[in-house]
This record gives structure tokens, C-alpha cells and sequence, in this order.
């Protein structure tokens, strides 16, 4: 599902126009970048959290040149699904293994 089809499906659902659901959730999502990236979090019980977390310091490879690299330390915008969350999906998908290799396939 891509925004636009979520803005129908909002709309659709909570009997507002298109117009008026873009809105809302252009201001939601507008409300949590703002509030992460104040370094606090934004809590939706049964959802989930928003929230900053800071990624220390690390050595890659660029597989190129084989040369190691140093990337930075940086801040970054995480999700963390919640409880409620978490059992609908498991309720309605499971994961199964096909040829070797994991699948998502509905329960």
C-alpha cells in the first residue's frame, strides 16, 4: 500500500474526503518527525514507538577496492512495533520455508 491508496482507504474509513485525510496524515506524520527528531519519543499504545537512536562508529568494506572504511557515528529515526501490533500480524501470516529459502504466507 502505497500513501495514496492509505489517504483512500483513511478517507473511506473515517468518512472524510480525500483531500481532508491527505491532511491528517500529512500533519501526523509531520507531528512525529518533529517530535523524533527533538530526541523524544512518540508512543502509540498497542501500535508502537517512535523513537532516535544513536549508531556508534563502525568499520565496512567497500567491496570495490576491498579498502576498509571508517562510517561515522549518526542518529537515526526507529520503529518498534507493538504488542498489539505484533500478535495481529502473527494471527494472519506465518513464515514457512519453500526451496530453502523463508517465506511469508497468510495462516
Amino acid at each position: 500500500m502505497n500513501k495514496g491508496e492509505l489517504i483512500a482507504k483513511l478517507a473511506e474509513r473515517a468518512g472524510m474526503t480525500k483531500k481532508d485525510a491527505r491532511k491528517a496524515l500529512d500533519t501526523l506524520i509531520d507531528i512525529i518527525i518533529e517530535t523524533v527528531s527533538k530526541n523524544e519519543e512518540v508512543l502509540l499504545t498497542g501500535f508502537g514507538k517512535f523513537e532516535a537512536r544513536a549508531r556508534k562508529e563502525s568499520q565496512r568494506i567497500n567491496p570495490q577496492t576491498q579498502q576498509r572504511i571508517k562510517v561515522p557515528s549518526k542518529v537515526v529515526p526507529v520503529f518498534r512495533p507493538g504488542r498489539n501490533f505484533k500478535e495481529a500480524v502473527q494471527k494472519k501470516l506465518k513464515a514457512v520455508t519453500e526451496r530453502g529459502q523463508l517465506k511469508i504466507k497468510k495462516a
